[in-house]
């Protein structure tokens, strides 16, 4: 069994998705039409930055996704790879699982781009800058990492954002509290704890404006059901039904990530191969997470001409 993956903020680059434009026809249409829809050159950001620019992130959301979904377009149009037929699954990181869910079909893409434009705005606008912050502890398990979070908060918010694999968990919350978490995280048996370079604290309970903003947004629009089922974020469980969904993308901005918890339900399920499309950072965590299935990330021309050989 296979699940098609979508990777989440960070995985943005100067010059994503600029080869592939220029070999398919079908990933640049993808590019036009979120530029269409978002009133705004995003492409060109993409190719040519600046780097600053394209990591804000009211543009890394839609440029991420609209790297996957031209990925996924060139896969799925000039491949001839039906995705139900090809994956049992489909499941994104954050932002991705917008992606996850334009791919099958539950959003249409200029609606996905829009919504990953507010997504962004909102999420920035939620907490005032240098108020916030992230870190990503290293050597340590989710037990261990809510351990830190716990001692470190003080009364401030620091929790758990993102439980990545085995060896990756992200905290979020007060700037003041993600230092403390910081200096004590060593000590108290983690390797060692990296603050992030984000503008805000993403999926910790400082984004409540922005999940209120997103309410609002999803009410309004038009969401299936997925042609596959989502393997939801903030459930780590399998989900078909629209409306469903949609309460869970709102529950998804103040809630934690629990990827590592995904792959292994997908895993336990029967899936043995898992397909990253337009990003390289989900499969090297597949990998610590269930380390006897098979990781792959399509990016490029190449990547999808032989993702297509062997589908």
């Amino acid at each position: 069994m296979r699940a098609f993956l979508f990777p989440g903020q960070g995985s943005q680059s100067v010059g994503m998705g600029a080869a592939l434009s220029e070999a398919s026809r079908a990933a640049r249409d993808v590019f036009e039409q979120v530029d269409e829809a978002l009133g705004q050159n995003l492409a060109r950001l993409m190719r040519d930055g600046p780097d600053d620019e394209l990591r804000l992130t009211e543009n890394a959301q839609p440029a991420i996704m609209a790297n996957s979904m031209a990925v996924f377009a060139a896969l799925t149009r000039e491949g001839g790879v039906e995705l139900a037929k090809a994956a049992q699954f489909v499941a994104g990181h954050s932002l991705g699982e917008y992606s996850a869910l334009c791919a099958a079909g539950s959003f249409d893409l200029p609606t996905t781009a829009r919504l990953l434009k507010l997504r962004g705005q909102a999420m920035q606008a939620a907490v005032p800058v240098g108020v916030g912050a992230m870190a990503a502890l290293l050597g340590a398990d989710l037990e261990l990492a809510q351990k830190i979070a716990d001692a470190a908060a003080r009364g401030e918010v620091c929790t758990v954002a993102n439980d990545n694999d085995p060896g990756q968990v992200v905290i979020s919350g007060h700037k003041s509290a993600i230092d403390r978490a910081i200096e004590m995280a060593k000590e108290m048996g983690a390797k060692r704890a990296v603050p992030l370079p984000v503008s805000a604290p993403f999926h910790c309970p400082l984004m409540q404006p922005a999940a209120d903003a997103m309410a609002e947004a999803l009410e309004s629009v038009a969401l299936t059901s997925p042609l596959v089922p989502l393997y939801a974020n903030v459930t780590a469980a399998p989900v078909a039904d629209a409306e469903t969904i949609r309460r869970l993308l709102v529950e998804q901005v103040t809630g934690m990530v629990r990827w590592r918890e995904s792959v292994l339900a997908m895993h336990a399920a029967g899936v043995d191969d898992f397909v990253e499309l337009g990003g390289k950072v989900l499969g090297t965590m597949v990998k610590r997470i269930a380390p006897d299935a098979t990781a792959t990330s399509v990016v490029t021309m190449a990547d999808i001409e032989a993702l297509v050989g062997r589908i």
